[in-house]
């Protein structure tokens, strides 16, 4: 049984919570709290596995007592965030603490806006937590790239938020055209992708149809009803339309890793970062069928090794590295190749 602490100001929405993870039988609510106060001594008492913790609260906001916990006894915690800017917003900055998923707060009342919490809150019971780094470390500088046409693909889910900052905050000014298919609500994508355009060199903006791809430009997919794909022969550019969801997610890896494999061929590199499931996994050996270099992160510094595991075990994956090295590889590999440089 995973062992859940429930933490939310509104009496409702605990209930709310806590009905739908009783559905489960491998969860059990072992305990409420009504602000940070009561969950530091309900942590203490009853050792939940994971804690659902609302983003505003009395007494503590839910991000300075995310940072608490990831320092002094870091463990899985799954953000419920209202489906508002602010909301957004906070919630990126939770995921980017360490906590492992977030899920919104359904805008009717009804429980239907809650279905993906039970799956998610096991997700988190199974997933690695790291401590947060010392306060006031230096973050790591841009590395050096010569611009050479090529496209990097990237896919991820839980645990992108993190992953993919520590990937993009190495990418210099001029980084390889950037094209990313991040699993995470339509609320969230926009805030997302000005939150990575203000910690990152490059300019990073949410994909919108026909947005040209070009050195020193990254697009992050949008969430909701559409897929991100790259197509385009003397000028690539971003294609984003309606679909059905591929392997459960729309906007899908797959989709976008298939594109770059049949538009970009061997000009394209891809990479596969933590996530749960499989999608990507097929899409990404596709790219490395067409010439692509394709990447993944490793098992050790994955929050979830799903995705990545899944890719690996096909062929997909041409070579696995830390989270660390990530940035270094691709932008190595991005570079010209022998035949490329004659």
């Amino acid at each position: 049984m995973i062992r859940v602490l429930v933490v939310d100001d509104s009496a409702t929405m605990r209930s709310l919570i806590a009905a739908v993870l009783s559905r489960d039988p491998e969860i059990e609510v072992v305990g409420q709290a009504g602000d940070p106060l009561e969950a530091r001594d309900a942590i203490k008492a009853l050792n939940p596995d994971v804690i659902t913790l609302d983003v505003e609260m009395p007494n503590m906001n839910g991000i300075d007592f995310l940072e608490r916990i990831m320092r002094l006894r870091p463990m899985p915690v799954v953000m419920v965030s209202t489906l508002t800017v602010r909301g957004a917003e906070v919630t990126l900055e939770a995921l980017e603490l360490g906590a492992v998923d977030c899920v919104a707060k359904p805008s009717t009342g009804g429980l239907e806006g809650f279905q993906e919490l039970p799956e998610k809150v096991k997700t988190a019971a199974r997933a690695k937590v790291r401590p947060l780094p010392p306060r006031g470390a230096a973050p790591p500088q841009p590395l050096q790239h010569t611009a050479d046409g090529r496209v990097v693909a990237i896919g991820s889910s839980t645990g992108g938020v993190e992953a993919l900052i520590a990937v993009l905050g190495r990418f210099p000014a001029n980084c390889p055209a950037t094209v990313i298919t991040q699993h995470m609500p339509a609320a969230f994508t926009k805030s997302f992708a000005d939150r990575l355009d203000r910690l990152c060199a490059p300019k990073v903006e949410e994909a919108y149809d026909g947005a040209p791809l070009a050195a020193g430009r990254v697009y992050v997919a949008a969430g909701g009803a559409c897929h991100l794909e790259v197509v385009g022969a003397a000028q690539l550019r971003c294609r984003v339309q309606p679909g059905e969801p591929v392997n459960g997610h729309r906007p899908s890896v797959d989709v976008l890793f298939r594109s770059v494999a049949r538009t970009v061929g061997r000009r394209g590199v891809g990479l596969i970062l933590t996530g749960m499931g499989r999608d990507g996994a097929q899409g990404l050996l596709e790219m490395r069928q067409a010439g692509a270099h394709t990447l993944g992160q490793d098992e050790a510094s994955c929050v979830v090794y799903g995705m990545p595991k899944a890719a690996f075990e096909i062929g997909a994956v041409e070579r696995q590295a830390p989270l660390d090295r990530l940035a270094g590889e691709l932008l190595k590999t991005s570079g010209p190749t022998k035949l490329e440089r004659a």
